[in-house]
Parts: C-alpha cells; sequence; structure tokens
C-alpha cells in the first residue's frame, strides 16, 4: 500500500507551540528571497548548452556521493549504480535498474538530510505525492523522466523557477573556462561566476601534480620552474577568473596549518617541490606557504578567500583504485586553527579589506577556537556548516556554539556547497527554517526582540552572504 509524502508547513520549526508561532513569522517574509549560492560544483556546461538532464538516475543517483555512500554502507554495489570505473570496464547501464535498486533502499536515508532534500524534490519539484520504495519506483520514474523531456525542466529554466540570483562554481587554475564564457556569450541572463581551487598545482600530494604544474606553466606563459614565476602564474590566473566573474578561491587542504617564510627558505623550498624532491612534511610546509601567499593575492585583488580543511580524502584504497575520487569515502578529521592560522594572521589577520571564510568538519573547535578567532580578527569569517554538518543538527549546534562569541555578523550565511543542483532550494530552505528556530528560541527567552530578529533572519538568508562574498 503506497502512502503519501507530505512536506508539513511547520517542519524543523520548534515543538512548542508558542516558539513555533515566531519561527514561522520569521520564516514567511524570508522563505521567498533569492538564492545566492556563491561557493558549489554543479558542472556550468548544464548552463552553458542547456541541454535536458539525461535521465533520473543520471541526474539524481550517480553523481551524488551523498546518495550512493549511504547505498554501499549497505553493500549496495556502486557497480550496480552506474557508478564510472577508472578503468572503463563496464557498470550497469540501465537507469530503470539503478532507480529500482535505490527505490527498493530508499528507507536507509531515514532520519538523514539528504532524506529531506529529495524528499522535497520529489515534491516541489516533480509534483509527486506518494513516498518513494520499491512499489512506487516506476511510478517515480515515468513520472520524472517525463518532465525531464519537457523544455521547463532544462538547467536555465530551472535555475530561474528556483529564483536563484548566482551561483558559483568551482574550477582549477587549469581549466579553461570555455563553459563561462558561453554562458556571458549567450545572451542569458542567469549569473553563474566561477572560483579559482588551486589545489591541483599547490598541493605537491595531489595526483598528477607534476604534469599539472607543467601544464600551469604553459597556460599562464610564466617560468613556473622558478618560485617568481610560480606565484605570477597564479596572479595571472587569479584575473583571469575574476574577468570570468569570480569573486572567491578556494583551498580544500589536509590542514589549517600556514607559514610565512623568508623568501630564500621559501624559494628553496620550492626547488624541491618543483622537481618532487620533497617528504609529506616538506609538501604540508609548501602547502602552509601558499595559503599565506593566497592571502597576499586576495588582498591585492579583493577576491575573498575560503578555507576548507580536515578532510582526510579517498579513505577507502580499494573503491578509490577502482572509482577513482569524490566517492563517498572522505572521512573528517579532528583539525586544530588556533596555531596553523598564527602564521597568516600574523601577517594579514589585522586587514579588515581581506576576508578569509573559515570552514570546518570537526565541530569541537567551534566554541574553542574558531568563534573565538572569527570574534577577534576583522579578516576572518566563518563559513557555514559544511559537508557531513550541513544537517538540520549541525546547524543548530553550529549557532548554538558560535553565536555568544562571534555573533551573527561575523558569519557569511548559508551556501550550499553541492553538485545536486535540484537540491539546492532545499538546501537553502532548510537552514532558513533551522536559523528562525534558532532565532525563535531567544526571542521567546528575552533574549533578542523579535524586530531584531526579522532584521538578522533576512541577514542570515540573504544579506551577509552578498557582502562575504562580494556579490
Amino acid at each position: 500500500m503506497t502512502k503519501p509524502l507530505r512536506l508539513d508547513p511547520d517542519r524543523l520549526f520548534p515543538a512548542d507551540p508558542g516558539t513555533r508561532a515566531i519561527a514561522r513569522a520569521l520564516y514567511e517574509p524570508i522563505r521567498d528571497l533569492p538564492i545566492v549560492s556563491p561557493h558549489g560544483h554543479t558542472d556550468p556546461a548544464w548552463f552553458a548548452t542547456n541541454e535536458a538532464f539525461a535521465d533520473p538516475a543520471q541526474l539524481l543517483i550517480v553523481p551524488d556521493h551523498y546518495v550512493f555512500r549511504m547505498l554501499y554502507s549497505q553493500g549496495v554495489k556502486l557497480e550496480a549504480l552506474g557508478i564510472p570505473t577508472e578503468d572503463g570496464s563496464p557498470t550497469e547501464s540501465d537507469p530503470r535498474k539503478i532507480w529500482r535498486l535505490f527505490a527498493e533502499h530508499y528507507h536507509l536515508f531515514r532520519g538523514t538530510p539528504s532524506r529531506l532534500w529529495l524528499d522535497w524534490v520529489f515534491s516541489e519539484v516533480f509534483g509527486l505525492d506518494v513516498r518513494l520504495g520499491a512499489a512506487t519506483a516506476d511510478h517515480y520514474y515515468e513520472t520524472i523522466e517525463a518532465v525531464l523531456k519537457t523544455d521547463a525542466f532544462r538547467p536555465r529554466a530551472l535555475f530561474e523557477r528556483y529564483n536563484i540570483e548566482i551561483i558559483a562554481t568551482t574550477e582549477s587554475p587549469l581549466d579553461p573556462l570555455d563553459h563561462h564564457r558561453a554562458i556571458r556569450e549567450s545572451g542569458w541572463s542567469g549569473r553563474v561566476v566561477t572560483a579559482y581551487r588551486p589545489d591541483p598545482v599547490m598541493d605537491p600530494e595531489h595526483p598528477g601534480f607534476a604534469d599539472n604544474l607543467r601544464r600551469f606553466g604553459e597556460i599562464t606563459g610564466e617560468d613556473v620552474a622558478t618560485y617568481a614565476g610560480y606565484l605570477r602564474g597564479h596572479e595571472n590566473r587569479r584575473a583571469y577568473f575574476r574577468a570570468a566573474g569570480a569573486t572567491s578561491t578556494d583551498h580544500g587542504h589536509p590542514s589549517a596549518f600556514t607559514a610565512d617564510l623568508p623568501r630564500e627558505e621559501a624559494e628553496a623550498l620550492y626547488a624541491r617541490i618543483f622537481v618532487c624532491s620533497f617528504g609529506s612534511e616538506e609538501a604540508e610546509l609548501f602547502r602552509g606557504q601558499m595559503l599565506t601567499e593566497m592571502a597576499r593575492m586576495s588582498l591585492d585583488d579583493g577576491m575573498v578567500m575560503q578555507i576548507h580543511p580536515g578532510a582526510f580524502r579517498s579513505h577507502n584504497e580499494p573503491l578509490l583504485a577502482r572509482f577513482g575520487r569524490d566517492k563517498g569515502a572522505d572521512i573528517p578529521t579532528a583539525t586544530e586553527y588556533v596555531r596553523a592560522l598564527k602564521p597568516l594572521l600574523d601577517r594579514f589577520g589585522n586587514e579588515a579589506r581581506l576576508t578569509i571564510i573559515l570552514f570546518t568538519l570537526d565541530e569541537d573547535v567551534y566554541s574553542r577556537e574558531l568563534a573565538p578567532l572569527a570574534g577577534h580578527y576583522p579578516a576572518l569569517r566563518l563559513g557555514p556548516p559544511w559537508w557531513f554538518h550541513d544537517s538540520p543538527e549541525g546547524m543548530r549546534r553550529f549557532r548554538e556554539a558560535a553565536t555568544e562569541t562571534a555573533g551573527f555578523y561575523n558569519t557569511v550565511g548559508f551556501n550550499d556547497d553541492t553538485r545536486a543542483f535540484l537540491s539546492i532550494p532545499a538546501r537553502h530552505d532548510v537552514a532558513r527554517r533551522m536559523d528562525c528556530a534558532f532565532l525563535a528560541r531567544l526571542v521567546a527567552e528575552h533574549r533578542l526582540e523579535e524586530d531584531e530578529a526579522h532584521e538578522v533572519a533576512r541577514a542570515l538568508a540573504y544579506d551577509l552572504v552578498k557582502a562575504a562574498y562580494k556579490l
């Protein structure tokens, strides 16, 4: 027997009726504010070509590591989900079979943010009114498949339907940004910009680093055999990215470690890095030195700097060998910031013209390190709960841990940081509801006036992110 799919209008609001009423009143004026998505990993080709999405499986399952990591944890093989292999060996190619397998295991997502996002998409985007399961798998598939063939479900139409004001993708310095150029030249009014992610040419332990460095030199026309030429190469590409609309850089380092070496030492270190004659400690030292160099460049060119540390990438070695990176096996690690950031902050932390947005996968550091740092240094801001903590409970814990020390205005609102395009409005809606729930409690406890709470709710949903990312 099928069961109804219903999104309760008071979902995520406090259970107490009085506080819930305050949350509802705070949410109503901000629920339909434009979406500002300043950092993410959607594919710019979607908006450049505006081609129809292939099928339900390719849209909602195959590219989404949130989905298949849960299925994999319960013994579902990635081959059965159609995940491409590194050597090109075949995997399941029938999208209906993939969808049925997903539907049979949909109960695994109960209580997770993925369930919140997916149910929102099923209900609000596709108009489905029964729950997904084995019995309704074909109904879901056929409904979604049919509408994906219509113009109303092409990427640009969905961008406009979602009321997205701007979305930022993330590209390597080696990317020619052809899709961004095509978007600008198309005459379409949607605003899609890029962000500068230099990890492939800044992390000596990144796969293919030596070849990436060679290509970096060719693209920039600089002699990257020298430290000076290498730095000029980054300045060159940052200017190229800014011309394509970029206002931010992004750095996904294993740790938040920074360094500020004397020039001669930095040059000697780079000489070893360039010829790939280094150990893990020297690789970490170089990454740390380059974070400080990136801060210097940001002070010069105005780009906002994001640091996303603390993930043990591709923890599952056999899975990495067979399927490659970004297959759900990245695991959070303990991360330290106070000592790690000190070299960078000693040099640039007091610069009010510089904006460095800090993220973490280690929630323990919010109240102990990150909120006090952002609550003091003019250059620092706190990014929202990220990745494993982009969830109702993660958002609640973040506000509780950070607000009393950093306040609201040393945070940067919300960013969805996702590859899953259809989940973007769902994610923003969760963030807006959770912020209103937190503010409602402050009002109910007479810690904040209701008119002030309305101002903060709008700031968290819209104003702060535009200001922080210079959008």
